[in-house]
């Protein structure tokens, strides 16, 4: 691809585009070629670590979450990051990055580097591109294991084992279909997950939070009021959403296989009361070789186990199962996957088992029902 035809894969504002066409060129950020990244700094310890908001300068839909996330409580002025405007209130830590987030590597040591301050998660506010153009607010998980082993992806991330996924992800979800369903500032607006993609890469548990899905509703007042209220409200008062392996070990923890990239089916699991997420590989995530003599290629197992690796570490005691879109897959493919998993020790449950797993009454069904 030329230089000519990769501008023309830039908003209004010069930043590439996430969800456009895959292609083979690689970008590389020349700014952070100057840093000096230590070593990982660490598990995290208890209050001694924070959450980091990291935010696009150029992207309005980033910028409008964080501004208004700001407004709510009395953040404060921090020395600037990297020459970088920073904020702080309570454990929450703010940066405005200026070239996009999607190259942005190992900001959880970049910020201990630069600040002695342990980042224990890190949330990516952003905008969402799709060709559909429909107003959407979205969450997702990052990483693209499918990618080959080490590989920079085309928009950022390395393939084989991804970041591992905040556990909010179902939490949030399932605020974020309580809080959208009957708010006047967000009419129009679908809301959905969307499977695990893209970059940057870190360490340590993240989400994007975004507002889609083209210039006409970026700027939206109403969806970023939304949305910075979730945020603010999950991370300050969201006992109920934390994953405490003390109080949750043994609670259900969904991977999801196959499907598009509207993730249908993690949607629906993640809607349930007691279900938490994990990472959810489309099917293209999920690539399948099979030569002549019927050796299975690919690096849909690699897939696979990072997901599952960067999840168990997410929610260390969690009962980690997998639920797989079977129409998305050949026979074939679906026996594969059945004995990878088989000798990991992770089941691979339907929507009905995983309800009889934790115990799903007709009442709480009728409640998904309700939220979808």
């Amino acid at each position: 691809m030329t230089d000519e035809l990769i501008r023309e894969e830039r908003d209004v504002w010069g930043q590439h585009l996430v969800h456009v066409q895959r292609t083979s060129r690689l970008y590389v950020n020349p700014r952070l070629g100057h840093l000096k990244i230590g070593p990982e700094s660490g598990k995290p310890m208890g209050a001694e670590s924070v959450v980091l908001i990291a935010v696009n300068q150029k992207d309005i839909a980033s910028t409008n979450q964080a501004d208004i996330l700001r407004c709510l409580d009395p953040w404060i002025s921090l020395p600037s990051v990297e020459g970088n405007p920073a904020y702080a209130f309570q454990h929450l830590r703010m940066m405005y990055l200026p070239e996009g987030l999607l190259f942005e590597d190992h900001l959880e040591r970049r910020w201990h580097d630069a600040t002695g301050e342990t980042v224990s998660e890190i949330i990516f506010p952003s905008r969402h591109v799709a060709a559909s153009g429909q107003a959407s607010l979205t969450l997702h998980p990052i990483g693209v294991p499918h990618l080959p082993l080490g590989q920079q992806g085309p928009y950022g991330g390395y393939g084989g084992a991804p970041p591992p996924p905040s556990t909010r992800l179902g939490p949030w979800w399932k605020m974020l279909l309580e809080r959208a369903k009957n708010d006047e500032r967000v009419s129009g607006f679908d809301v959905s997950l969307e499977v695990t993609h893209h970059g940057p890469s870190v360490a340590v548990p993240c989400l994007f939070i975004e507002v889609g899905s083209t210039e006409a509703t970026w700027g939206h007042r109403g969806a970023a009021e939304v949305l910075a209220h979730l945020l603010r409200d999950g991370l300050l008062h969201g006992s109920e959403t934390d994953w405490n392996q003390t109080v949750r070990e043994g609670e259900v923890v969904v991977v999801t296989l196959g499907g598009g990239h509207y993730a249908p089916r993690a949607s629906q699991l993640g809607a349930i009361d007691g279900v938490w997420l994990g990472h959810m590989l489309a099917s293209y995530a999920l690539p399948f070789i099979q030569s002549e003599d019927g050796t299975i290629g690919g690096t849909w197992r690699q897939s696979i186990m990072g997901a599952l690796e960067s999840t168990r570490e997410a929610f260390p005691g969690g009962d980690l199962v997998c639920s797989m879109d079977k129409k998305a897959f050949k026979g074939w493919q679906r026996q594969a996957i059945r004995e990878l998993l088989a000798s990991q020790n992770v089941p691979l449950l339907t929507t009905h088992q995983i309800k009889e797993r934790i115990g799903q009454s007709s009442l709480d069904a009728q409640r998904v029902k309700e939220r979808l």
